[in-house]
């Protein structure tokens, strides 16, 4: 074996030539003194003890030598810088851990599930210095340069999500604070798409060590449902099939059912009506993917909203409009009248001043109390008196032929063209903002929150506004009839896991891990979320996601070639001068401690 393949330095064992001089001291002994001895009793005495004394003293000699030539030897070989070759990966200071916690990592097999098989290896591969990022409904850095000891409580306290993860940024991540010469190792299924690929070979040319651990057990003959839509009261589902054979699934809502058989990668739709206060679609019998068989629907506990329309002269566009609404129980009386019964929305049109009541107009007032809501609809001789405070507009004229301002982004108005009206009603808005307005400021749709309820001002003058003949007339009207009485759409009130509800202030959630106070809230858990006396839900729906059969990454060609698990870099020396440096101050501590024992210190 050539010196070069245990020394980075040989040339350093040169200095084993200063072992020759400290041999020849050894060597090179004084000639014995003569002495006069004045008696014989004295060299008597000195015979008897000569023999053992010369033989301990060429032992202690020797002894001392040994010591010494041993001690040289190991600075000698200490300045010759000797090492062993490791594996490149043996070397890195700092590891930082990609693990997966998106819901395909939640498939069930052995027993267990992929994340908690994850969690098991990255526990094993926690360094002194160790970074964890998720790869969940988004990824984050969960752990930044700790300890093992942080590391493996980091990892414990970890949970896979009900969301489609982004692996390709959680690696983007942990490269961007991985040191140089890291070591990145990456637990996942792999079953999102390629995407990922790129950032783990932009790693690798940054030098990068990045090991792929794959966890793909179960999954096989996956059924799932991958999509939800509504219409009114209706909800219709998509399940599709990634089992290699036929299969019969029952997809089931509250007492609803249907049967379903399914190729290999068919997709069929149910529909079912919504229950008031909602439930959850089954889909029977589960599989290794729990996560996808069940998706939660969330409705009003009352889906009819009541609406009373109090008119002289019956805008019969807009009682058609809430007509075929149909979430929509309407009513049409002509004051003078009692009311007597309660609505969610009360709408004042085409009223004639003698005729309009006080107890009409409080039957608005206590659908606002109630947390409902009032519309006033513009017309030629508005009664503003005898509605009061309801009123949102001060009027103080007419105009002709205005220009129509941009509209207010808001979830009431937004995507609907307003047309300008060829009369209308001038004046100042007193509460609330203009979703609509001309351009000289005069609002045309505006609306108020009162309490808990609400206040919209209709400015279309029925016989002055086209905006009646428009296809998207009804869909204002169903809107702001969901708006007035606090009844989100079924569509916004369930939503897709990975998303968020966004509040203006901080909001108590009660989510499915347990309540909240936050202003924004991710949906990473399918479930309920409660936000006061309204209730939303997060469902996964995501076929790609829902796709949880693997495929293993070597057997991976063509476009879904996945880049190598591990790339084995050439071994790199690792130093043992300083193990025995240490090495030549024992033996020196040792021949001191010899030394004394002797009686030569």
């Amino acid at each position: 074996m050539a010196l070069a393949d245990v020394f980075l330095s040989p040339t350093g064992l040169l200095a084993l030539g200063a072992l020759v001089p400290v041999v020849l001291l050894y060597l090179v002994r004084p000639d014995p003194a003569e002495r006069d001895l004045p008696t014989l009793r004295f060299l008597a005495a000195g015979e008897r003890g000569a023999e053992s004394r010369s033989r301990f003293e060429r032992l202690r000699r020797t002894l001392l030598l040994l010591l010494q030539l041993l001690a040289l030897a190991a600075i000698v070989v200490a300045l010759a810088a000797p090492y062993v070759s490791v594996p490149a990966s043996s070397t890195v200071q700092q590891t930082v851990l990609v693990v997966d916690g998106s819901a395909s990592m939640a498939t069930e097999s052995g027993g267990s599930t992929r994340f908690a098989r994850a969690i098991d290896a990255a526990r094993d591969d926690v360094t002194g210095t160790t970074s964890v990022v998720v790869a969940g409904g988004d990824g984050r850095v969960a752990l930044r340069r700790a300890g093992p000891t942080t590391a493996r409580e980091t990892l414990n306290g970890l949970h896979d999500t009900d969301a489609p993860g982004d692996l390709r940024s959680a690696i983007a991540q942990a490269t961007a604070i991985a040191d140089d010469d890291a070591r990145v190792v990456v637990y996942s299924d792999f079953a999102d798409d390629s995407a990922w690929s790129e950032e783990v070979e932009t790693a690798r040319a940054r030098g990068l060590h990045v090991e792929l651990r794959q966890f793909a057990g179960g999954g096989d003959a996956n059924v799932g449902i991958v999509g939800r839509s509504f219409s009114g009261r209706n909800v219709t589902v998509s399940v599709e099939s990634d089992a290699d054979d036929t299969v019969q699934r029952t997809v089931s809502l509250g007492e609803q059912r249907r049967s379903l058989t399914l190729a290999p990668g068919d997709v069929e739709t149910s529909t079912f009506t919504v229950p008031g206060g909602g439930g959850t679609v089954s889909l029977s019998p589960g599989d290794d993917f729990p996560t996808d068989d069940a998706v939660p629907v969330a409705a009003p506990d009352d889906p009819t909203i009541d609406v009373l329309v109090l008119t002289n002269d019956e805008n019969t566009h807009l009682t058609t409009a809430l007509a075929v609404n149909e979430q929509v129980s309407l009513t049409v009386k002509r004051p003078p009248t009692t009311v007597e019964d309660a609505y969610d929305v009360v709408i004042y049109s085409g009223l004639q001043r003698s005729r309009l009541l006080d107890g009409n107009v409080q039957a608005g007032r206590e659908a606002i109390e109630r947390g409902g809501g009032v519309v006033i609809a513009a017309q030629d001789d508005l009664p503003t008196e005898k509605y009061g405070d309801l009123s949102l507009l001060a009027p103080n004229g007419t105009g002709t032929n205005p220009t129509v301002a941009p509209v207010a982004d808001d979830d009431l108005t937004r995507g609907i063209s307003f047309p300008p009206p060829e009369t209308y009603l001038t004046g100042d808005l007193r509460e609330g903002r203009a979703l609509v307005a001309t351009s000289d400021g005069t609002p045309l749709i505006a609306l108020a929150s009162r309490g808990s309820g609400r206040i919209l001002y209709d400015g279309y003058i029925e016989d002055a506004s086209s905006f009646k003949y428009d296809y998207q007339y009804p869909v204002f009207w169903k809107r702001a009839i969901a708006t007035l009485a606090g009844r989100e759409s079924l569509s916004s009130a369930n939503r897709a896991t990975g998303t968020r509800l966004a509040f203006d202030a901080p909001t108590v959630v009660g989510t499915p891990d347990g309540r909240v106070n936050a202003t924004t809230v991710r949906l990473d858990r399918a479930g309920y979320y409660a936000v006061g006396d309204r209730r939303y839900s997060a469902a996964l729906l995501s076929a790609s996601e829902s796709a949880v059969a693997a495929t293993p990454l070597a057997e991976r060609s063509g476009d879904d070639a996945a880049p190598p698990a591990v790339v084995e870099r050439q071994p790199v020396p690792r130093r043992l001068t300083g193990y025995v440096a240490l090495a030549a101050l024992l033996v020196c501590l040792l021949e001191l401690v010899y030394l004394r024992r002797v009686g030569d210190l």
